[in-house]
């Protein structure tokens, strides 16, 4: 288990920046905090401790503001980075070299029994605020944007944003034009399939009641000259 803290330690220093020494990440990273709670308490939980499990768990949380259910199952080198208000379901399962920003949730999507929570595989990347919900599977070195709510399983390699998440990035070939820069503007693919096919029909239409309106035009003269 000491190894595997040493490797949480080592992450957080390689992954953010601001980490200064790894005296500073043990005293002040919150995220660290959580994951070294949550190896201990994990073992309790194995060991059928459950309750005690979940209350040093939510004493965990407490000091933190990170929460963890003791049964999640957690990989090497995982970071959370800043932490605040981070849920980490009972059912999940994180694999190695994980990396996970503020306010992300890895949770269910109702009451269900058994498997509820996410799998992310190993070098997976959650943004801050992402929602990851259900029994689903994020593919190994994906990365999913902030905000994101993603209900559905994610291929390896892939780089997800939107709400719902959809991918536009596969195996490093950006497969659809966003930045975060122009999100305001960025719309979901299957969403403007629709406004193009409607802009279209309403195009048709717009044809086919001129052509009416010219028929009918044409058919009123002939009737008045023949009156005539």
């Amino acid at each position: 288990m000491f190894g595997t803290l040493v490797r949480d330690m080592r992450a957080a220093q390689s992954r953010d920046p601001a980490a200064r020494s790894n005296l500073e990440i043990l005293l002040c990273y919150s995220g660290v905090h959580a994951i070294m709670a949550h190896r201990i308490i994990h073992r309790l939980w194995q060991w059928k401790l459950r309750l005690l499990a979940r209350w040093l768990s939510q004493m965990a949380k407490f000091f933190t503001n990170i929460e963890i259910h003791p049964g999640a199952t957690i990989g090497e080198g995982f970071f959370i980075d800043h932490g605040t208000a981070t849920v980490i379901g009972e059912t999940s399962e994180i694999g190695d070299g994980v990396t996970l920003f503020q306010g992300v949730t890895l949770g269910g999507t109702g009451k269900e029994c058994g498997k509820r929570h996410p799998t992310l595989e190993d070098n997976v990347t959650v943004g801050a605020h992402a929602q990851i919900l259900g029994a689903i599977t994020i593919g190994e070195a994906s990365v999913v944007g902030a905000g994101a709510i993603v209900v559905d399983d994610i291929p390896p390699y892939c780089t997800v944003v939107g709400s719902k998440a959809y991918v536009v990035r596969r195996n490093g070939e950006r497969v659809y034009d966003f930045r975060h820069d122009q999100a305001i503007r960025a719309e979901d693919p299957a969403m403007q399939q629709i406004i193009d096919r409607m802009r279209q029909l309403e195009q048709e239409i717009s044809t086919l009641k001129a052509q009416c309106d010219t028929y009918g035009s044409a058919a009123r003269n002939r009737a008045n000259s023949e009156e005539q």
